[in-house]
């Protein structure tokens, strides 16, 4: 299994990489921690280079995000609400999630974006209240971009090492790539059936 997902990968090449990094952002659960480290595997195999998979792989992360950020400018609070209320089982997110993460931004501001780029939590929901906030479009992709490209860079560079590191023992390298994927899917799974819907309001 592990070897159908890297020649996936190596077939889809850098257009590849770049429209798994958007669905990343968008559609959970697909991993960048097995897309990028997929893709350091395959810098050190020398069958791809390192600048262009992580400019490439960087902007589809913003791209990815964008679409929220675009999501929350455009629709604002009244559109997105009953949205939320209808597709957040599939999104695994709630609207009092939302409000928190919309606190959460208005407390700490705009290099929130930049610094979450680094966390598993939050760091794509994020850019919902970025959106609905209205924040500065040209600030949004800068710090989002500086993140992402750390970010993917230590993927990159992970995948890489664990590549050199464990040249003679490629399975160990196959069962953490399922192992990744199989966390992924457990806990989009898991999110998705503990959901619960909002209480009706009463006004």
């Amino acid at each position: 299994m592990e070897q159908l997902i890297i020649e996936a990968i190596r077939q889809g090449g850098y257009v590849g990489i770049f429209l798994l990094m958007v669905l990343e952002n968008v559609v959970p659960p697909v991993p960048s921690e097995v897309i990028m480290g997929i893709g350091g595997l395959l810098v050190e195999r020398g069958e791809m280079q390192f600048w262009p998979l992580l400019l490439i792989g960087t902007a589809g992360t913003v791209v990815g995000n964008y679409f929220w950020y675009w999501i929350g400018d455009k629709w604002g609070f009244e559109r997105l609400e009953p949205f939320i209320d209808r597709w957040g089982r599939w999104l695994t997110v709630d609207w009092e999630q939302l409000v928190r993460a919309q606190v959460f931004f208005a407390r700490h501001g705009h290099w929130v974006i930049f610094f979450l780029r680094f966390s598993p939590f939050l760091r794509t929901i994020i850019s919902l209240p970025a959106g609905l906030t209205h924040m500065p479009k040209v600030k949004f992709l800068f710090f989002t971009f500086a993140g992402s490209l750390i970010w993917n860079a230590g993927l990159i560079k992970g995948g890489e090492w664990l590549a050199g590191y464990l040249a003679e023992s490629e399975h160990i390298i196959g069962w953490l790539i399922i192992g990744f994927v199989v966390l992924g899917a457990v806990g989009y799974l898991y999110r998705v059936l503990t959901w619960h819907p909002r209480e009706p309001s009463e006004d």
